[in-house]
């Protein structure tokens, strides 16, 4: 099949995909049924053509494309979360290149101990979007601060945000709805570390949806970083946005039901992490903290 043609098919399939999620469309049976019966026949002709990787919807990406966008942000719990947060990172890390993945830095922000109050990295690597995927939600750690001088156990919280990486394909931006400023980059604590204004921010005009990336030597390269965090978190707001609607339309027929936003702790003093959505907790959390966590993965895949 053409390019092009394939091309032309995904934008119909991912227009009435959208359509779909109307309300109003359930109030036309005879639409209705057209719709969802084009619908049927376009995922199966791209289905055979490798444009789906698991549940239409969420991925609604080239199968190819094994691409995903971990953001990490310290929450709850001050510097102890900022600490975690780091951990969260380097565990991640350790598990990427068990897998021989890939890892690219596009954004960082540390604090004066080391710790980190975000981090946004690119993870390339097959199965790469598909066993990240479920990390994303808020990770709760219970443990004794190095700080604490009372030996008193704390609870912090990180989040964590997985975005399938966008294609300019996938997401156009518009040069006329972006605002572009440079400044300096800057080391932990605002310490500044470069004398020229090489890091940049970009401003969504439309949505407000600001990206930034000062990890580049040159201002073009994190002007592309820029772009390339931009690019993927438009298209998380568009999927969420299309799965709001979704979720609306499901409430009208079927009701609700309230989730816990915690997905897993990870208790210290315990030796145990626990993911909540599986009920299933496992020991050795050192291990875990190594990158050990395929069996986690899997578990909650």
């Amino acid at each position: 099949m053409a390019e092009s043609n394939l091309g032309s098919l995904q934008q119909e399939f991912e227009e009435l995909s959208q359509k779909l999620t109307d309300p109003e469309l359930v109030s036309n049976p005879q639409e209705y049924r057209r719709v969802a019966k084009r619908y049927g026949e376009l995922k199966s002709i791209l289905s055979q053509q490798g444009y789906f990787s698991g549940a239409v919807g969420e991925r609604g990406l080239d199968s190819k494309d094994n691409e995903v966008i971990l953001e990490i942000r310290a929450g709850a719990g001050g510097e102890e979360a900022a600490l975690f947060a780091q951990e969260l990172h380097r565990m991640y890390v350790r598990y990427a290149e068990q897998r021989g993945w890939k890892i690219k830095v596009l954004q960082s922000s540390r604090t004066e101990l080391g710790g980190l109050k975000e981090i946004i990295f690119d993870i390339i690597g097959k199965e790469a979007f598909s066993r990240m995927r479920q990390e994303r939600g808020v990770h709760r750690v219970q443990r004794i601060p190095e700080t604490e001088k009372v030996g008193r156990v704390h609870t912090s919280t990180v989040s964590v945000a997985v975005l399938p990486k966008a294609r300019p394909v996938d997401i156009e931006i518009k040069p006329e709805d972006i605002y572009i400023d440079t400044y300096r980059s800057s080391g932990p604590g605002g310490q500044n570390v470069n004398k020229t204004s090489s890091a940049v921010r970009i401003t969504h005009l439309p949505t407000g949806i600001v990206a930034s990336s000062q990890e580049g030597r040159l201002q073009q390269d994190n002007r592309e970083l820029a772009m390339t965090i931009l690019r993927s978190r438009l298209l998380q707001r568009k999927q969420e946005e299309q799965a709001q609607a979704r979720t609306e339309l499901r409430r009208q027929q079927i009701g609700s039901a309230e989730r816990s936003e915690k997905i897993r702790t990870y208790n210290f003093p315990q030796d145990r992490v626990t993911d909540h959505r599986v009920g299933k907790s496992w020991g050795n959390i050192r291990r875990i903290m190594d990158g050990e966590i395929n069996e986690i993965v899997e578990a909650t895949r």
